[in-house]
């Protein structure tokens, strides 16, 4: 037909991917997609499935039964966990320190809940004091905290004190694991999480669609004992059950595809042993770190809770970050990403995960940042920084 569109071959860019996400996908991952397709409830599939739940919980540091890839984004499973454990009526307390702690907040209210916070300035992880507070005077039934926040490049240390003085008071923590999952340490059964979420696409160099979520035993019991329906039916807990536990039984049809990546995503996660992997994200992107400060630039976060898949670096007085940015991407095919929330304009967010971080990218990533930078009139020292960080990988 002569009003048919003429669209030619899929032809993308081929891009070193250092922001917040998606990282560069392990060729491993992409040769598992290309494999013929079987039906979501062939006898075949049913054992993959078994397999990645078995692989997730490795990964997750758990023995939950209730360990699923939800078919969708890491928002997904961020708004499964979520909507399900928060009913209407009831009271959520989410941080103020980040942007994923008001997406948090959105979805509690969405799910009919009450929403109050515990602050902290963006930057800047959640004090247990503050925590203990908030929860003392607000008695929330479910407490959310974000382990690994993207938009700051923070890392929430003290963990296990956070839980227990949610459980003190009764209430279940859902954690934000979406950038830290496969890429630092998270021990979620240790840890007395009840609930956590992440995604694929970030540590474990998975294209998005299907999401991973674990709860325990008593976050579950809650959802299959709710009053009222969750607002979602396609996220409703107590539907999915009944495919991803023991009945296999239709409730949609599953991602085949994503489910064969995150399953070959997982596979490589347990044949790198995820401490083993754990350490080489904080080696390789404590060598960026080390490069970018030896360069002339500024991390954001202290030391102390530096998030090692997220890096986020301040923007040098005089320099726009958006020019910055596009230059990386239409000269060196390298993409990092801006600020967001009230930290706009004032870092970019550069990512080392999975796959990404591997030392040829951050070598690769210093020298195109330093390049572009000087170009701009910033005072870095480019070969200083490459210096510093070869010597940091021990070369």
């Amino acid at each position: 037909m002569s009003d048919a569109p003429d669209v030619g071959e899929l032809c993308p860019p081929t891009r070193t991917l250092m922001g917040p996400g998606p990282s560069d996908v392990h060729p491993r991952v992409l040769r598992a997609m290309s494999t013929p397709l079987v039906g979501h409830l062939d006898p075949s599939f049913i054992e993959i499935m078994n397999e990645v739940q078995e692989l997730m919980r490795y990964t997750f540091r758990t023995d939950n039964r209730w360990t699923i890839p939800v078919s969708g984004t890491g928002s997904a499973s961020m708004e499964a966990a979520i909507g399900n454990l928060v009913e209407p009526g009831e009271t959520m307390l989410v941080p103020t320190n980040g942007y994923f702690g008001g997406r948090m907040a959105s979805m509690a209210e969405r799910a009919g809940g009450e929403v109050v916070t515990v602050d902290a300035p963006w930057g800047e992880p959640l004090e247990p004091a503050a925590v203990e507070e908030a929860i003392s005077d607000t008695r929330p039934d479910v407490f959310g905290f974000v382990h690994a926040e993207t938009s700051t490049g923070v890392l929430q240390p003290n963990v296990p004190e956070l839980t227990d003085i949610a459980h003190d008071h009764d209430a279940l923590v859902v954690a934000d694991c979406v950038t830290s999952l496969g890429g630092v340490e998270l021990r979620v059964d240790e840890w007395g999480i009840d609930a956590a979420y992440a995604g694929p696409q970030k540590c474990l160099s998975c294209p998005p669609g299907a999401s991973p979520l674990t709860l325990n035993d008593r976050a579950m019991d809650k959802v299959l004992s709710r009053e009222e329906d969750p607002r979602s039916w396609y996220l409703d807990l107590s539907l999915l059950e009944g495919y991803w536990g023991e009945d296999r039984s239709y409730h949609h049809t599953a991602p085949i595809t994503n489910v064969y990546a995150i399953r070959e995503a997982l596979r490589l996660v347990a044949e790198e042993g995820i401490e083993e992997r754990w350490n080489r994200h904080r080696a390789v992107a404590g060598a960026l770190k080390t490069g970018v400060e030896a360069m002339g630039l500024e991390m954001n976060p202290d030391d102390e809770y530096w998030l090692p898949s997220l890096n986020a670096v301040r923007v040098p007085d005089g320099i726009e970050d958006d020019a910055v940015i596009a230059h990386l991407l239409e000269a060196y095919d390298l993409e990092i990403a801006g600020g967001l929330g009230d930290l706009a304009g004032d870092v970019w967010r550069i990512g080392c995960m999975g796959h990404s971080a591997r030392p040829k990218n951050v070598t690769y990533l210093l020298s195109a940042l330093g390049n572009t930078l000087a170009d701009q009139g910033a005072d870095v020292d480019v070969d200083d920084g490459l210096a510093a960080a070869s010597a940091a990988l021990g070369n």
